[in-house]
């Protein structure tokens, strides 16, 4: 979808959404906060179901708020198992198939794992079922941006060089960019100006001007070891430099959606919000 500048959103209903919750307070929480996306999370179950989506894509539309949707946990699409791998695209699509209903431009979702396997054939083995759910996708004209997520440790497929890869060789796939993963993946390093605007130009210079118009990126704050991600944190009680990634995406002229996943994830959107337009 155009986006006319860079947005910001929550991953989930805010926290302070009013009882009873559902997925159609929050979004009209988003918007009575000031805040302009919404992920829908369909990390545990797709817990919209098909008579809901349209009456949630009304009201999303109604309130100017830009949904996106983070799919399941539970996928591998280097799993050993056949049977697990046709369980993790089954997941895939359903997600992207309800997410669509609802207006959602875009799924994200952690793709896999490396396993015993190479890189090169696990990057390899994941291609081949992504190719599996676009050709999917595409049979029934669903026009979701298929996004596989930057991931926060080592151990899992979802470098920033593989995703490019990935998206570059691929229709209708993109990278969701979690700079605070990378920020975790690296242990401490992708947390400078120019490491944040050398992700974005690198992202650029392989998929086009046009990405950096179409973003759909995670932040947080968020504590890591070697290994990698921990858990999340708010951006207060974290090294992460979101100021310095907010000027890269600001003197590139990105537009998107930024979700926020701090566990305080609407008072961290809206301090990314105010300090954006201050820069």
């Amino acid at each position: 979808m155009p986006f006319e500048k860079l947005l910001f959103g929550t991953a989930g209903m805010p926290i302070s959404t009013s009882e009873p919750r559902s997925t159609i307070e929050g979004i009209k929480r988003v918007n009575s906060l000031g805040l302009s996306g919404m992920e829908l999370e369909f990390v545990h179950s797709v817990n919209i179901s098909n008579e809901k989506a349209p009456l949630v894509k009304k009201t999303a539309l109604e309130n100017k708020v830009v949904l996106s949707c983070h799919g399941s946990y539970y996928i591998n699409l280097n799993s050993a198992e056949k049977e697990k791998i046709s369980a993790s695209i089954e997941r895939v699509l359903q997600g992207a198939r309800t997410a669509e209903s609802c207006g959602a431009f875009s799924i994200t979702f952690h793709a896999g794992f490396y396993l015993k396997d190479s890189p090169k054939q696990v990057f390899e083995n994941i291609k081949k079922q992504f190719e599996v759910i676009t050709r999917e996708l595409n049979s029934t004209n669903n026009k979701i941006i298929v996004r596989p997520e930057t991931t926060g440790k080592a151990t899992q497929f979802g470098s920033l060089e593989e995703l490019l890869s990935l998206s570059s060789q691929l229709d209708n796939v993109l990278p969701c960019i979690d700079f605070s993963h990378l920020h975790a993946r690296s242990n401490g390093k992708m947390n400078s100006y120019a490491e944040f605007r050398s992700i974005l130009e690198q992202s650029e210079k392989v998929l086009g001007k046009e990405f950096l118009r179409n973003l759909h990126c995670h932040i947080s704050g968020i504590q890591y070891t070697e290994k990698g991600e921990r858990n999340h944190l708010v951006l207060g009680e974290s090294d992460f430099k979101y100021k310095e990634l907010l000027k890269a995406l600001k003197d590139l002229n990105c537009k998107g959606l930024i979700v926020c996943e701090s566990p305080n994830i609407e008072s961290d959107a809206l301090l990314l919000k105010k300090t954006f337009e201050e820069l």
